[in-house]
């Protein structure tokens, strides 16, 4: 009786450690699925758009190096791209800075066009880019990590207790729910042009709430990391490093199934 307890213990973990079912959000991910798809990376990579990750609010170049070191250990040509002023000022000339090295990039490596992986208010940039300063013609593949598409009350909350409006910073009015700019930039088609757009997000996130909030419409990929591992634990920073965020990059460039890897590291 006792043996089993056990086996039967074991086997509930083993079902909350692997990821979710196809009613929940995709086929189980197996350590076969998971081959052919870092294959199929690996190949497609070769030929691949050169891939810019777009930082976030007080994102030094360094801090994005970990996810950057990956992209290039998969064949990737990449760069970083540093928000001006670390992201403080106006989210549209961030923007349009972002347009001046996109050209740069495409100038350099002789690609018609660029993937954006991007992080945080770097999602926000990115899809200023692409709406109104004709990004959606030199971008190929969009992927945002815990960017907050919609805004999120952590900004709103900042004014709330009493320190001015986001203590001055334009970028965090602007990331407040229903400001001004966020109306602008969501009013029509959340995904202009051929451009492939793929959000992830986490439940522990702590900066973008509600967390739904980092997801698009019209079509968009929007991937929840516990959607598929209920386990993993993944805070907003942890986007830009964690194992399993970055199976879903990975899949996302290579065109490749999304299929997230629970066990990546």
């Amino acid at each position: 009786m006792l043996l089993r307890t056990i086996l039967a213990a074991t086997a509930a973990v083993t079902a909350l450690l692997v990821p979710a079912t196809a009613a929940h959000a995709g086929p189980t991910t197996t350590a076969a699925t998971t081959s052919a798809a870092e294959a199929t990376t690996a190949e497609a990579a070769a030929g691949a758009n050169p891939v810019i990750v777009v930082g976030g609010l007080i994102g030094i170049s360094i801090a994005y190096e970990p996810i950057a070191a990956r992209l290039r250990a998969d064949g990737y040509r990449v760069s970083i791209y540093q928000l001006p002023n670390l992201g403080f000022g106006d989210i549209r000339e961030s923007a349009r800075a972002l347009s001046s090295y996109v050209d740069q990039v495409r100038a350099a490596t002789g690609a018609a066009k660029v993937d954006l992986v991007t992080h945080s208010e770097g999602g926000l940039v990115s899809r200023w880019y692409v709406k109104f300063l004709g990004g959606a013609d030199k971008v190929d593949r969009y992927v945002s990590l815990g960017s907050p598409q919609q805004g999120t009350y952590v900004a709103n909350i900042i004014n709330f207790l009493g320190l001015g409006s986001c203590a001055g910073i334009v970028a965090c009015q602007q990331m407040s729910i229903g400001s001004g700019f966020l109306t602008d930039l969501n009013a029509g088609d959340d995904t202009p042009g051929a451009v492939r757009w793929t959000t992830v997000r986490t439940w522990q996130d702590e900066l973008v709430r509600p967390v739904d909030n980092a997801a698009l419409a019209d079509g968009a990929t929007n991937v929840l990391v516990q959607a598929w591992c209920p386990l993993r634990i993944v805070g907003h920073l942890g986007l830009v490093l964690d194992g399993t965020t970055y199976s879903v990059v990975r899949q996302v460039l290579a065109g490749a199934a999304i299929r997230p890897n629970c066990f990546a590291v």
